[in-house]
């Protein structure tokens, strides 16, 4: 998948050997949502876009890969995200905060003792659950695209041409990925519940829960102004440790379909661009290309 200003894209492999790419319209959110302009405000629409442009891009690209006609519908999209946004806040914050809690009844600390424990463990197990799913072969896979996706982006920001050569010689890991803001989430997590430390544990879980929309809006802006401040790029630095983990090096033939996504992205004068710098891979050029539909 890759997203472009006024556009996503996302591409397959289908069965058959052929690569399909899919362009989607989709104007800047702060042109279609005033408060997306809002700073700390921004973060959580901008999170909850990219959660929607995620299941949509596995979905579309799943049933591509699969050889299956029928898109998976709006309604479904929904229910997933919602069952996974429950089994991520059972999982990443309320099973830490009773596990802190009972640690620091054992070992008799207080309530800062319970607030460190709390994120030591959260942090624990976002790293353990990203290893753990990595054991599987499908997960592995997945992987290996994101690190095709990261290095066709390298090379087409750094104004080379896009061939497997050009490509395959860049880092799997890109300071911009995601991975950085789950790291980045789980580390203003811990310095906001810090705050909390005197409160009761009912009211102390009660508030992980209510603050999350706050500490995305947060961590939106420190990931924002990580990339453009250089005092700041340590803020990134874990993201990218943890990208040794969720990016793997690609195989041509995935390099090939990250190529097809990102010129399906692209605006035409862009694409022009792009072959003057020099020779375009041939699988990518001659994908099947469905532009500028809506995508469901």
């Amino acid at each position: 998948m890759m997203r472009a200003p006024d556009a996503w894209a996302v591409a397959a492999r289908r069965p058959d050997g052929v690569i399909e790419a899919q362009r989607n319209e989709l104007p800047r959110l702060s042109s279609r949502n005033a408060l997306a302009k809002v700073p700390l405000l921004r973060g959580v629409f901008v999170l909850m876009e990219s959660l929607s442009l995620g299941f949509r891009a596995l979905s579309w690209s799943a049933e591509r890969a699969g050889g299956e006609d029928e898109e998976i519908g709006r309604k479904e999209i929904v229910f997933t995200m919602v069952i996974a946004v429950v089994v991520a806040v059972a999982i990443f914050i309320l099973a830490p905060a009773f596990a802190a809690n009972w640690i620091k009844d054992l070992v008799g600390g207080n309530s800062f003792a319970f607030v460190v424990i709390d994120g030591v463990l959260r942090i624990l197990l976002i790293v353990a659950y990203i290893w753990l799913i990595g054991r599987s072969d499908d997960i592995q896979t997945v992987f290996q695209y994101h690190g095709a996706e990261h290095k066709t982006i390298h090379a087409y920001e750094n104004g080379d041409p896009l061939d497997i050569e050009s490509i395959q010689k860049y880092s799997p890991r890109h300071p911009r990925c995601g991975t950085s803001f789950i790291i980045i989430v789980a580390m203003v997590a811990f310095v906001v519940f810090l705050t909390l430390a005197p409160l009761p544990f009912l009211i102390q879980v009660a508030a992980r829960i209510i603050l999350i929309p706050v500490i995305a809006g947060i961590s939106y802006e420190v990931l924002k102004a990580s990339a453009g401040q250089k005092w700041l790029s340590f803020a990134s630095k874990p993201g990218m440790w943890i990208q040794a983990i969720t990016t793997k090096e690609p195989t041509e033939a995935q390099v090939e379909v990250a190529i097809a996504s990102l010129l399906a992205a692209l605006e035409p004068a862009d694409i022009e661009e792009v072959k003057q710098r020099g020779s375009v891979n041939a699988a990518a050029l001659a994908a099947q290309y469905n532009m500028g539909e809506d995508g469901g």
